[in-house]
């Protein structure tokens, strides 16, 4: 592990620190408190119950195994509580830092964010998972989302991509036969959807983490395509987010705002009305996190109208990657009281037949596969990609977790004119270097 990294550590009292006013004020009071062990009796029979607190595209999934798991082992509930990321985030490390967060909780893969597993479990906050069988099987380019120092401290079960979320009756109603395998392709696609009366993309900007799949979906191709080994001359000292292809990656999405080819108000628009706005053919396409697909599903009258396709980033259909991330998973809380219950249920997920309804309901690419696993039809397109021109989300490989939220922040202003590329870059690597 390089010097840099070794330097990003957290102890669990700069984690605590770093959580803000609101975790401090709440530790003042509450740090040395437990949540209390919670158990029912029904018939005669004792059951524990076990907190989890998720973000919402984790509800599907987790609801179905919960309930299969309660069937297996009846003593033992899940009791499980969604919304959405930011709301997540920021009650969770309160919850850290009172010493009562739930005793299962959503955790993000590598390191880049606050909640991710290389910050959370510096801090020791997360139980090591690696006794687990299923641990022994992950895949030896992911393990840096799911490991530090050799130890497993994260459960996730599979991968997911990043692209466009489509349309297909717009784009065929707008005369467009297929996807666009090039950017300039993109652009003239982008061009005749509008001309057809609809908005080419919708960008629901006003939801912060909405705002980096655009350049996490261009710079593979702008960055990595040319250099694969950046993140390591980054995290070495020797390349910067200022003079790399992150430039060009940011003058590409400003070039779509220019053309028009953005729904108005992106600063305005959430989450939930993209989602809306492409289920219902008002706009065309979004580029998505291929986990979120579910959600467009949901919202759309013909859910079978909904697919996918890599967003591309260069002019050479062969110059083309994909970023191809592990997807939020979960943790146990090395501090509760249930901790040996928790891992329990994490072990019990880890199940190849359990990684499988995980990944299908999020249309992920399964962590590990058998004959039963399968991939959804919608990212197929993506998987001649995974092989050798992928890349992971770009903040799982990031030395803190301050990056993340500048860069939210710095495209919001971008797209609000108030700020310029060099001024965004700059601040980008002011937070890597702290």
């Amino acid at each position: 592990m390089t010097d840099l990294l070794r330097e990003a550590r957290l102890s669990r009292g700069n984690f605590l620190r770093m959580m803000g006013g609101l975790a401090a004020a709440t530790l003042v009071t509450a740090c040395s408190t437990r949540p209390e062990t919670t158990t029912t009796t029904t018939g005669g029979q004792s059951t524990t119950e076990l907190k989890f607190i998720g973000v919402s595209d984790q509800k599907a999934p987790m609801d179905k195994l919960a309930a299969a798991y309660q069937q297996a082992r009846p003593s033992v509930r899940i009791a499980a509580s969604y919304a959405p990321t930011d709301q997540v985030q920021t009650s969770v490390r309160t919850q850290l830092g009172a010493g009562n967060a739930p005793d299962l909780y959503v955790v993000y893969p590598g390191n880049g964010s606050a909640m991710s597993m290389t910050q959370i479990a510096q801090a020791g906050l997360l139980a090591d998972l690696s006794a687990q069988a299923w641990t022994k099987t992950i895949p030896e380019g992911f393990k840096p989302a799911f490991q530090l120092d050799g130890k497993t401290y994260i459960h996730s079960a599979g991968s997911s991509v990043i692209g466009a979320v489509y349309n297909k009756k717009v784009f065929q109603k707008a005369g467009v036969e297929e996807p666009p395998a090039t950017w300039s392709e993109f652009l003239s696609v982008c061009d005749k959807l509008k001309k057809a009366g609809v908005v080419p993309i919708a960008l629901g900007a006003q939801t912060p983490w909405v705002t980096q799949l655009i350049t996490y979906a261009l710079v593979p191709s702008t960055v990595y395509a040319k250099d694969p080994a950046f993140d390591d001359r980054q995290l070495a000292g020797q390349a910067t987010f200022a003079d790399s292809g992150w430039r060009q990656a940011m003058e590409m999405y400003l070039e779509l705002q220019k053309r028009g080819f953005f729904n108005d108000n992106v600063n305005g628009t959430t989450f939930e009305q993209q989602t809306s706005m492409v289920a219902s053919g008002k706009a065309a396409m979004a580029v998505q996190v291929s986990a979120v697909l579910p959600d467009f599903r949901k919202a759309a009258s013909a859910p079978d109208d909904l697919s996918m396709f890599p967003l591309p980033g260069a002019d050479q259909a062969s110059e083309v990657w994909i970023p191809a991330g592990v997807v939020v998973g979960l943790g146990a809380n090395a501090k509760g009281e249930r901790v040996e219950e928790a891992k329990a249920f994490v072990d019990f997920l880890g199940k190849q037949e359990n990684i499988n309804a995980w990944a299908e309901a999020i249309a992920a690419i399964p962590l590990t596969q058998d004959a039963s696993s399968k991939v959804d039809p919608a990212v197929e397109s993506f998987l001649p990609f995974t092989k050798d021109r992928a890349v992971p989300f770009m903040d799982q490989r990031w030395p803190n977790a301050e990056v993340q939220p500048v860069h939210f922040a710095v495209v919001q202003e971008l797209l609000a004119g108030k700020s310029t590329i060099d001024e965004a870059l700059k601040k980008m690597d002011e937070a890597y270097r702290k």
